[in-house]
């Protein structure tokens, strides 16, 4: 793959979906692929180091990376900023890389105005109900929360059809190789793929 441009893959969908789950075993067997750090203003929690988990910066830093066109995308959540850096990603594609970004619907639209070169991913759920069944199987959030969750996780989905590809992760292994497919072939080939396996 060395010899193949860099590519900057932006994979997105709704909170429960499997994105890290896909995006891990994705990493594992394809060690060559990067995956982008975030800065953020929230403070390191106690097992995170700077420069591999995030990049921590100050509020203030954060607002001159804004201002300064050093962010490709950024959001913010309860209180605190997120963002990423466009230097380290810019590096790693000119020297031929592939970078994948696991980010939200708003980083994603904001991508595809600074990066729209990227390939934009989505991933959804077999169903809200199947989706709403794997949120309380993780018995981590509140009544009200998982709420929130899926009236967010609708919005988001009504929006899959902005991305270039959409992907059902119904059964993990399969869409994972799925999702291996769409990635590394060529991207001819990747473009006759069908949009969603539904």
């Amino acid at each position: 793959m060395s010899q193949q441009p860099g590519k900057l893959i932006v994979l997105t969908g709704p909170s429960g979906v499997g994105k890290g789950t896909l995006l891990k075993l994705l990493l594992q067997r394809h060690p060559e692929v990067y995956l982008s750090i975030s800065a953020t203003t929230r403070p390191p929690r106690p097992h995170e180091i700077d420069g591999q988990h995030y990049y921590f910066v100050s509020h203030e830093q954060f607002k001159q990376m804004v201002a300064q066109g050093d962010l490709l995308e950024w959001a913010e959540f309860a209180g605190n900023c997120y963002g990423t850096p466009r230097l380290p990603v810019e590096q790693r594609i000119q020297q031929g890389q592939w970078v994948i970004l696991e980010i939200e619907l708003q980083g994603a639209r904001q991508i595809q105005q600074t990066f729209p070169e990227a390939l934009r991913v989505f991933i959804l759920p077999p169903s809200l109900a199947e989706l709403e069944k794997r949120i309380r199987d993780r018995a981590q959030d509140s009544e009200a929360a998982i709420i929130r969750r899926l009236q967010r996780a609708a919005e988001e989905i009504a929006a899959a059809d902005e991305f270039d590809l959409q992907v059902v992760n119904d059964q993990l292994q399969t869409t994972l190789t799925w999702l291996e497919a769409a990635l590394f072939l060529s991207q001819e080939t990747a473009s006759r793929l069908p949009t969603s396996r539904r």
